[in-house]
C-alpha cells in the first residue's frame, strides 16, 4: 500500500505563524516532518488537513 500526499495547515497556537505543508498519510497518521515553529514552540499546534 503507497502513502497518499495530503495538504496540512499548521499553525502554532503560541505565536500564530501558520504554515502550510505537504505531507503523506500513512496508516491514519499525516506525516510532514515538522518539528518545531521559529518561536520554538514544539507541542502546541492546531493541525488542519486540507481538502
Amino acid at each position: 500500500m503507497t502513502a497518499t500526499r495530503v495538504k496540512v495547515t499548521i499553525r502554532c497556537n503560541s505565536c500564530g505563524e501558520k504554515f502550510v505543508l505537504r505531507g503523506r498519510r500513512d496508516r491514519g497518521r499525516i506525516d510532514t516532518g515538522f518539528k518545531m515553529c521559529i518561536c520554538s514552540n514544539v507541542e502546541d499546534f492546531a493541525i488542519e488537513e486540507m481538502a
